[in-house]
Parts: structure tokens; sequence; C-alpha cells
């Protein structure tokens, strides 16, 4: 079923959680950390980093993206040699899952996180930015469950109908086109209606599909895909710049090392370099897929026999067990890890911090974590699969168009899990402030992209990411 239509109070909860969710009560710090104001996130913040300062932290935590209004860092805690533990930036992306994994903040409202995004962030910009008139839609090519989700809430919401409507990289013949700039979809009615707004739950290379520019208001806009929502190598560069603006500040976006434009011939020198244990990775992929560690000889080798579709790589630090983490030019980072189970097994785990801009500035809207398949080793034995340690993401890909999800994993933020992470409320503070820089971080190039007279500049782009499989897919209208 391409489209479907959604009329406002066809929203059922069951339908948009995963069942081990539905009916988990969210853990008293989780509860406490979203309700916190951000004078007091601010005062705690620079209290224990005292060369802050509490004004510049203030600015950026109010700051107002023009284009990258709704994100999800994933981040993962980890330690240096010498204890000084920190929440690093892995990416952060563009069209962030975590609704359906999040327990109710408030039992009393049901929709959760999803009317959240929809009151506090969507609605606002209708109001705030001029386009056409028209319907309201939701375009997806995955999670469907909360793609839906975020649907039926936003019918809710604008007490209107919304089409819903999927749109595949392999769609021979779409419900969504595009003329004079404005989106129109195929409704179920098999006629064609105006969209004045769509939310995007595009995944797979959503430039390939939508234009960069467009009249219909897209939430996120590709730009903010194009600026490192989904590239990987762009924000890998907005991180540095904007690292470079925070530095007399005493803030700084926390990352693996990373090594850009890396041409598959150069990838075995990269890695030695950095020790024989790297991380590689499509810097256009997502949901796990296209990102190899490499910690012997033999992973590098099945790296090097790939065909890929593109010609651009970036290389990062590994970080892993402290036996067997990259050493770096900040030293060696390794991962903390989640509490010792009772078979004294510890796993790596990540967090999703999902964040959007409110009329309070940026405030945190759901979190939730994953642990890897298989306990973190202390040695690296031959023939060892190193993903299986270290590989986070939940998504299963079965098919061009079908994915699935590993929930044997998922970690919520609930009375029961959440211990297991072994993270306290700083832990969380930090996270928060690193996923607030890097979405700053991504907008600020996402406004460089653009000329005065709101002209794409490709060149620049070019400029900044020359790979020409890329540029061929972009849709500049």
């Amino acid at each position: 079923m391409k489209s479907q239509l959604f009329q406002p109070g066809q929203f059922e909860p069951e339908d948009h959680w995963y069942a081990k969710a539905l009916n988990a009560t969210i853990h008293p710090m989780i509860s406490f950390f979203l309700n916190l104001s951000q004078e007091r996130i601010i005062k705690r913040y620079c209290h224990l980093h005292p060369m802050v300062s509490p004004d510049t932290l203030r600015s950026l935590l109010k700051y107002k993206p023009r284009y990258f209004v709704w994100a999800g860092a994933d981040l993962m805690h980890v330690t240096s040699e010498k204890g000084k533990r920190q929440m690093v930036v892995i990416e952060n992306n563009s069209c962030p899952s975590g609704q359906k994994s999040m327990p109710l903040l408030d039992d009393n409202q049901e929709q959760g996180g999803y009317r959240l995004l929809m009151e506090r962030t969507f609605k606002p910009l209708t109001k705030s930015r001029r386009g056409p008139s028209g319907e309201l839609a939701v375009v997806y090519d995955k999670n469907p469950m909360e793609a839906i989700g975020y649907a039926k809430a936003m019918a809710d919401v604008f007490q209107e109908p919304v089409h819903t409507v999927t749109y595949y990289n392999t769609d021979e013949d779409p419900a969504v086109r595009f003329k004079d700039g404005v989106m129109y979809v195929l409704g179920t009615d098999g006629e064609w209606h105006k969209i004045r707004m769509a939310f995007r739950y595009l995944t797979q290379s959503p430039w390939n599909r939508l234009p960069v520019m467009s009249k219909t208001q897209i939430f996120n806009p590709i730009v903010a895909c194009l600026a490192g929502g989904r590239n990987k190598m762009l924000a890998s560069k907005a991180y540095d710049l904007f690292n470079a603006e925070l530095e007399q500040a005493g803030l700084e976006i926390l990352t693996p090392e990373t090594i850009w434009d890396v041409s598959l011939e150069e990838v075995p020198i990269w890695v030695a370099k950095l020790g024989g244990q790297a991380v590689v990775k499509n810097p256009y992929s997502n949901a796990g897929q296209g990102v190899y560690t490499i910690v012997n000889e033999q992973e590098l080798e099945d790296f090097m026999k790939q065909d890929f579709k593109y010609s651009r790589f970036i290389v990062q630090s590994l970080i892993g067990n402290y036996n067997w983490s990259s050493t770096s030019s900040k030293g060696k980072l390794y991962h903390i890890g989640t509490v010792p189970s009772s078979k004294g097994n510890a796993y790596v785990a990540d967090i999703r911090m999902m964040v959007s801009y409110t009329a309070d500035g940026i405030r945190p809207l759901s979190i939730y974590a994953r642990r890897a398949a298989k306990p973190l080793a202390n040695h690296i034995e031959d023939g060892t699969d190193s993903w299986s340690m270290l590989g986070t993401n939940l998504s299963i890909k079965e098919g061009s168009n079908s994915w699935g999800s590993d929930t044997n994993r998922l970690l919520l933020m609930d009375r029961r899990d959440f211990n297991k992470l072994g993270i306290g409320l700083d832990d969380l503070v930090d996270a928060y402030i690193q996923t607030v820089l890097s979405m700053i971080a991504i907008d600020k190039i996402a406004i460089q992209l653009f000329n005065s007279k709101n002209k794409f500049r490709t060149r620049l782009f070019k400029s900044l990411d020359d790979d020409q499989a890329l540029l061929d897919e972009i849709m500049l209208s």
C-alpha cells in the first residue's frame, strides 16, 4: 500500500511502540533529566567545566537552526588511559528513530514524543515559514512504526487529515512528485494532492528523490542530510570547523580521530597508521550499513575485496577494549561498556539522544540505548568477528525495501535497563551538550551551502565532498 490517509483520533499506542517499551516505567533519573530547565543544566555543566562560559553555553542551547531542527546523535561512553570519562559523538542523524523505544514521560500523554515533536517543533515551523497552500504529508522509506505514528500525531495536532506515502529508492512509479518545486502525493482517492509541508522519513540516499530546493517545506530539508545529517564526510568537517570556533569557549565536539577523503587504495595505509585497528565508513550509509570495524589483517582483506558504489571513505580511530583500541594523536580511548552481567560479561553500548528546536531552545526529546551482540573481549583472537562486539545498530536489512530489528539488544530508559548502562546524570548532560553542538555544527555548514539568493552552492559542496557518484545523485531542482 503506497498511500494511506489518517484522520484525527486514529492514534493507538500499541501500534507505535515496541512491546517491551509499551508498558515500561521510565527511570526516575531520565524523568528528572528531561524535566531539568536549561538554566539548571548550564549551571551544573559549567560547575564541572569551569573554563566554559555560561553565556556562551546559553547562546548555544538557545541557537535557532535554520535547517537542521530535529536530530538524533549516537554517542559512546568511553574513557581514556588516564580514566577521563567522556561521551563521544559517533554520528548525528537527520531522520532519527527513537520514539518507539522511549517509555512515556507522562502516563497521561499517551502519544509521548510523537506529539511533543509535532507540537513543539513541527507545527511552529508551519507558521514561521512561508510556502504554498496545500495539505500535510509524511513520506517514508523505513521505520513505518514511527513514521505512521508521527502521521497520526500530526493529524491530531493539526486536526486535519494527513497523507502518508512510501517512497523507496526502487519505486518505478512513485506516489510522490514535484512540480515547480512543490510536492504532490498520490492520495488513496487516486488524485494528486498538493502538499504545503511534509514530514520526511527518507533514510536511504534521500537526495536522489527529494530536491535540495523545495517550495514545499520539508522537515528536515535535504540540505541537512548533505551537510552532515546523512553525510559522515561533511559531518566530520563540520565538527572540525565548529571546534575551531568553540576552542576559546572551552567547548569541543568529541569524536574519534577522523581522516577524510580517503580512496579505497589508501585505506590500508591509514589503518596501519592507527595501529592496525580502525573503523572504515562509507560516508553516506546509515542503519549500521557501510560501517566496517577492522582489528586484524583478515578483516582488512575482506574489506578490500568488496565493490563499492562511492569512491571516498572516512577512516576513524577504533574504540574497543583497552588492549586493542587505536592509538591516535589524542591517545587511546576505550569502551566503558555496560555493567558486567551475572556471568561477568560487559557489552559495548551506545546512547541515542534525540533533540529538537523549541520555543525554549534545543531540548531533549527521547533517549534509548543499544548494546552489541557479543561481550567485549579482553584480547583479539584469530578469526574474531569484531563487528559482533562493536556494532550496536539494531536494524537488519531483509530486502531492498525491508528492514527488521533485533530488539533483544535494545536497552530502554526504564527502571530495569537503565541501570545496566552505568551512567549518571552528568553523563546524560554531557550527551545532551555533545548532541546540541554537533547539530549546530551541521546546521552551520548547511547555511553555508546556500548563497545570498538562496541558491545551492554546488561548487562549494564539491570542494567539500568531491565524490562524483554522490554528486550525480543529488537533485538540485
